[in-house]
């Protein structure tokens, strides 16, 4: 189960239940996968709605990451998420939040 308060967020992926959290570690990684954009610009596209599937992407691989996954981003091209490019997009603004959130906060 994932576990909120340590900023985990669960998402099925080929029928397998795995759990993401963005570790300092994935959060260096994420910001260098991103060039020249920051972590707030990030922040701000998914506040704002402007987000890509790139971002959504991106959010995804580094949560596993940080989850323990060694996989690489095209492993999971043609992987089956549970609840389609929906239930994708909003596990990573979760994982997101809870990144930048304390529990309890969050409104």
């Amino acid at each position: 189960m994932a576990n909120p308060w340590a900023g985990e967020v669960a998402l099925a992926i080929d029928g397998e239940r795995r759990v993401m959290r963005l570790t300092l570690g994935a959060l260096a990684e994420l910001e260098a996968g991103l060039g020249t954009d920051t972590l707030v610009g990030l922040v701000e596209r998914f506040e704002d709605g402007g987000y890509a599937a790139r971002d959504v992407m991106a959010l995804i691989v580094a949560g596993l990451r940080g989850g323990g996954w060694r996989g690489r981003a095209e492993d999971l091209l043609s992987a089956e998420i549970e609840g389609g490019p929906m239930a994708a997009t909003r596990a990573a603004a979760e994982l997101l939040a809870r990144a930048f959130v304390l529990p309890g906060e969050a409104g």
